[in-house]
């Protein structure tokens, strides 16, 4: 017979090396040709991400912004956020225009002008710093 101690240790000892539920990622806008030219020409500001599904470094690129994005709601007031599939569009127009290197890259833009760029970047910090320009382009 099991005493309560342990019974108590085993169901710690579980919790301790259980995952953690993962959270939802926040739902992408995808990218089709036209859209972020359109947003451009119109002056607003947007953040593009070059993304790809089977890429590591993006999916930890998403896990950051989407963590600031529930902390400050201001950023999606403020910026739109679009989901370039680079296996669709990396070599694409908006790809070559804009000079996009690889995947995994991030660019925000006012309009037609580039704010900031994180080529592979997935500090906090990094993504945070890239966010904030876009609140202040957006005069939020």
């Amino acid at each position: 017979m099991i005493d309560r101690r342990t019974l108590l240790l085993a169901s710690a000892a579980t919790l301790a090396v259980a995952p953690l539920p993962l959270r939802a990622e926040m739902p992408k806008l995808f990218y089709t040709p036209g859209m972020a030219e359109k947003d451009m020409a119109d002056g607003r500001v947007i953040l593009l991400d070059f993304w790809a599904s089977w890429c590591s470094t993006c999916r930890a690129q998403v896990r950051v912004m989407d963590e600031l994005r529930a902390e400050n709601p201001a950023y999606d007031q403020a910026i739109r956020f679009i989901t370039v599939d680079w296996d669709e569009h990396g070599d694409g127009d908006l790809s070559r225009k804009l000079q996009i290197p690889r995947r995994s890259t991030l660019v925000l833009l006012k309009g037609e002008t580039e704010l900031g760029r994180s080529v592979a970047g997935t500090s906090r910090e990094e993504i945070k710093a890239l966010l904030d320009a876009g609140l202040a382009a957006a005069g939020a």
